[in-house]
């Protein structure tokens, strides 16, 4: 789609990105900058005995280096990633020092003086080591990082009732977020306050961990958010730290100061999704129903706890896929270990246990001789069906999704010719046909975050013009146009009437995280209940001038008028001109918060999220079982947005998920050696190109759900969980065996191949 086709729909930022106008950190420049490099460890597990500068701070053009000793208030809080590591390094690559010198290049060999000397310590590179209780301990307290369990019925009495029993174990990989622009942050001392630029999804909480380090109050430090090269969940606690450590060196120089990682520099301390291993045991009576799921999850959390907690229950509360299971009992550890610490990539949780749960399902359906289709519309989720949580479903959109996808695909005929093919072409090139299903909690949940809410502020100028104020941030979602286009459906205005504010924290309200699906539904929420404010203004001040009663007044076209008689219009301009006139003002504060979820934590199940994502997936896939290569040729997804503020978004936004969810598949892994990352460029960390996507049919289904803005459900994160397993069922239907443990790599396939073939 062309550019005047993207901005006839509103997107405000597309003209300066594609332009290259955009200021992003690296971008900024100030007179008398200094230039930042980080020293980091080289172990996995150390305890630091000296830090020697001397050398480095002689060499030209070098002002400071900086320890954990110059930090005045505190390096992190308990089991947080420092700022830099004060006495132990818990993972290989963790910053123990800063230079600031006059130049990058000053400053990349100025680093290489810094002498630290480290007492070498045991270390644990697995959870089951970690787990082990003669494990050395990451912490006084041990390596158990969190404990979560799921029950549901009774999981005894469950087996009983069925008549087969499987059980299966699969293993997902850790991955990389994979944005385009690394981590980078520019601090700018000031006269009252020192301001930070640095691309977030979350600015209070980078404005927390930068003040809590500085030793100032909230007032002493804003954070200002520049334009963000992407995120999927990796500029969270990289980014704060990233902000802190610049922050930290212009206070103590008081110059600004630059902080940009190389791509090597992010893979090595950056974040990364969860690696998972579980074992499944499924009980299944002959009819076809499913009767039991007992789930055992192992999840490597790395040094830090980041958001293992919320990762952790969201995955316990989705093990079972978006089926009712009568029983269930889920149980998921995540420990620390000597890695690189884990954290949120899009998808949260969801992804490990969509790859398991829709798996098994595929297996059991073959083992039984059912079709997979058949199998899913017997155990999906339906409306007021009670989840593997114990939580009543409503507004389900499962069916419809599926339905959607299978007709699009033609599922009936298309499996029958594709058999077809695999006899007619033999056994060197084979097609198969997968699908997946999947559901996913909106926002932080009951049994996760606690608390969600967001506030947003909305100032509607004397010529009807709105600025948005939010701290949501525009990391390439599309978040900011939602709430242009909450507000223009509120009030009947046009999107480009209509301007989200840069993030400053000093000027604008908390919104919360950019994170967990939560944008549309609760800062949605948020903005519209603020525009709500205004638009009862309009109506009163329309009803009175029309004498009509206000319930007849619509806002529609930029003009207010009877829903009976539309030629009988007032000008929305002329009706704030005259707001104010009258002295009033058109300023509105929206809130929204989410309470009444009931979550039993001493049991296990409840009510886990205020409502949640629909969609299904089916993959048509090409195996050369002579390379191992894997083809994805077609690739349908269709995924319940309730309301779709933009289609051409929702679109982009699936083809998106497509991409990534394909990388997880058939593509992405961190190698890792004791610790140590090996493939830390792109050169050897493969991700997909525009060669590997396949054909893409995205589908739109708007199931208005009575939760979200104008029935609008999430996106950004749903669209990658139903991949990976679509497409790996797919590469069982033309092999005959299923790759449990992902990606599905040249030369697993191969492997696969020689035992099965």
């Amino acid at each position: 789609m062309n550019i005047l086709a993207i901005n006839a729909e509103g997107r405000a930022d597309v003209f300066a990105k594609v332009t290259g106008r955009a200021k992003y950190a690296n971008d900024l420049h100030y007179e008398g900058m200094l230039y930042l490099k980080v020293i980091r460890s080289p172990h996995p597990h150390a305890r630091i005995t000296r830090i020697v500068p001397i050398r480095a701070e002689r060499y030209p053009g070098v002002v400071r280096v900086i320890t954990a000793g110059d930090i005045p208030g505190i390096i992190a809080q308990p089991k947080e990633k420092p700022v830099l590591a004060a006495d132990l390094v818990r993972y290989a690559g963790e910053g123990v020092a800063l230079v600031a010198s006059e130049s990058r290049e000053i400053a990349e060999e100025a680093a290489k003086l810094v002498e630290v000397e480290y007492e070498v310590l045991p270390a644990v590179f697995s959870p089951e080591e970690a787990l082990d209780e003669n494990a050395p301990k990451i912490y006084e307290e041990g390596n158990i990082l969190y404990h979560f369990e799921v029950n549901k019925g009774d999981i005894a009495e469950g087996f009983k009732q069925a008549d087969y029993i499987f059980e299966r174990e699969y293993n997902t990989q850790r991955v990389q977020h994979v944005a385009v622009e690394p981590e980078a942050a520019v601090a700018v001392p000031g006269v009252d306050e020192l301001t930070v630029y640095v691309p977030t999804n979350d600015p209070f909480n980078a404005r927390r961990v930068i003040t809590e380090a500085l030793g100032v109050d909230a007032t002493g430090v804003k954070v200002v958010l520049p334009a963000i090269g992407g995120s999927f969940g990796g500029k969270s606690y990289d980014s704060w730290v990233l902000g802190a450590r610049a922050a930290l060196a212009a206070s103590i120089t008081g110059r600004p100061c630059k902080l940009v990682y190389t791509r090597e520099e992010s893979i090595i301390e950056g974040t990364k999704r969860h690696p998972y291993k579980m074992k499944y045991k499924v009980g299944v009576n002959s009819a076809g129903m499913l009767t039991a799921m007992e789930i055992d999850i192992t999840g490597d959390g790395g040094a830090y706890k980041s958001k293992s907690y919320p990762v952790a229950s969201r995955s316990a509360v989705e093990a079972t896929g978006p089926y009712v299971v009568p029983n269930v009992k889920t149980n998921i550890v995540m420990a620390y270990t000597n890695n690189v610490y884990s954290d949120a990539l899009r998808g949260f949780g969801s992804p490990q246990v969509a790859f398991s749960s829709e798996l098994i399902i595929d297996e059991i359906a073959k083992e039984l001789k059912l079709d997979p289709v058949e199998f899913r519309k017997r155990n999906a989720l339906k409306e007021n069906s009670v989840s593997g949580a114990g939580q009543l479903m409503t507004e389900v959109s499962l069916g419809e999704c599926l339905d959607r996808v299978t007709s699009a695909i033609d599922w009936e005929n298309r499996k029958v010719w594709i058999a077809e093919e695999r006899k007619n072409r033999g056994n060197k090139k084979v097609r198969g046909l997968g699908i997946a299903l999947l559901h996913r909690g909106e926002a932080f949940g009951a049994c996760g975050q606690g608390l969600d809410a967001a506030a947003v502020s909305m100032h509607v100028q004397k010529d009807g013009s709105i600025v948005i104020l939010t701290s949501m941030s525009e990391v390439g979602n599309g978040c900011h146009n939602m709430l242009r286009k909450v507000v223009s459906d509120t009030l009947g205005l046009r999107t480009d009437k209509i301007r989200v504010h840069t993030v400053d924290t000093s000027c604008v309200p908390d919104s919360g995280p950019t994170v967990a699906t939560r944008g549309t539904v609760i800062i949605g929420n948020a903005v519209k209940a603020a525009a709500e404010e205004v638009k009862s203004k309009l109506v009163k001040l329309a009803a009175e001038k029309l004498a009509v009663s206000e319930d007849k007044i619509i806002l529609r076209n930029e003009c207010a008028y009877p829903f009976d008689n539309a030629g009988n219009k007032l000008c929305y301009f002329d009706l704030i001109r005259e707001i104010y006139a009258r002295g009033d003002h058109g300023y509105a504060q929206g809130w929204y918060v989410v309470n009444g979820l009931k979550w039993d934590r001493e049991k296990g199940r409840g009510e886990a999220y205020l409502s949640y994502a629909y969609g299904a997936c089916a993959a048509e896939v090409e195996v050369d079982l002579e390379t191992g290569q894997v083809f994805v040729e077609k690739f349908f997804a269709a995924h319940d947005v309730g309301h779709a503020f933009g289609r051409e978004e929702v679109k982009g936004q699936i083809n998106g998920g497509i991409a990534m969810g394909t990388g997880y598949a058939l593509f992405e892994e961190v190698e890792m050696k004791c610790g140590i990352i090996r493939n830390t460029n792109y050169n050897k960390y493969l991700i997909p190109t525009a060669l590997d996507m396949p054909d893409t049919i995205p589908i739109v289904v708007e199931h208005p759900s009575r939760t979200g803005p104008y029935g609008a459900r999430g996106l950004g994160e749903p669209v990658v969980c139903g991949i990976a397993p679509a497409i790996i069922n797919a590469v069982a239907d033309a092999t005959g065996f299923y790759v449990r443990d992902i990606p599905a790599s040249l030369e697993k396939i191969l492997g696969y191949a020689r035992k099965n073939i």
